[in-house]
């Protein structure tokens, strides 16, 4: 594939070399698995991708590969990919390491995070609430996901994200299943506003706690409805 000689004004650019362009086209496609954009069993097409996102299919099969690599997504037959799917199992082991790394991402935030990021997390609260009070099923899933990391990236852990976000990647996907079958639900208030209320009172361990209880509380729906349906994401048409 040719380089692609980009111009910006009256500036010109370097050429585009072809592993820049599968760069760009894999961590758009992995943050649209992390926001939930694409469900478990989503089957990609390659052209389709392509004609889609204005580049030649040799991007888009290498940036779809790496994610097959990373587990995200699954190739079947040797030629079809779609979105993995992810049994109750996985997703409690998974949802058992976010755990830890998402409380402690949450805990070195409290004391890093500033007074107006705290105001744009109470602000994308409020969406998710809106989202899902008028079904807008896809948005809520992605304000949710807005949420956690917008506290995360007040953290000062690198590392620790990267860590994070390769989780979210497989885990975004299966949180389209949350609606409307399986709503977070909570036995008191909503633990975001827990989050948020110990975030402005600079509370470390509570903070903690909070985004602990969110996961948990939050996500019981979803694996009764993982278990229901034999503990797999692969879920009839009529329930997703």
């Amino acid at each position: 594939m040719a380089d692609v000689d980009l111009r910006l004004g009256d500036r010109g650019v370097g050429p585009v070399a072809r592993d820049s362009l599968t760069s760009l086209v894999y961590n758009n496609l992995r943050q649209a698995l992390m926001e939930g954009r694409f469900s478990p069993g989503h089957r990609f097409k390659i052209r389709e991708l392509a004609a889609t996102m204005n580049v030649s299919e040799t991007p888009i099969r290498e940036a779809l590969m790496q994610l097959v690599r990373g587990r995200a997504l699954e190739m079947q037959a040797g030629r079809s990919i779609m979105v993995a799917h992810m049994t109750a199992a996985q997703y409690i082991e998974l949802r058992t390491v976010r755990l830890f790394l998402e409380g402690l991402a949450a805990e070195h935030a409290t004391t890093r995070i500033s007074e107006a990021d705290i105001d744009r997390m109470e602000a994308i609260h409020r969406e998710l609430v809106s989202a899902e009070k008028e079904h807008r099923w896809s948005d809520a899933v992605r304000v949710n996901w807005q949420f956690h990391r917008s506290l995360y990236d007040g953290s000062g852990l690198p590392e620790v994200l990267a860590i994070l976000d390769d989780i979210w990647m497989r885990n975004g996907p299966l949180l389209n299943f949350l609606y409307p079958h399986a709503p977070p639900t909570y036995p008191n208030e909503h633990q975001h506003l827990a989050v948020l209320r110990f975030l402005r009172q600079r509370r470390p361990d509570k903070v903690r706690e909070a985004i602990q209880a969110d996961m948990m509380e939050g996500g019981q729906n979803l694996v009764r409805l993982l278990e229901k349906h034999g503990g797999t994401s692969n879920i009839p048409p009529d329930e997703d």
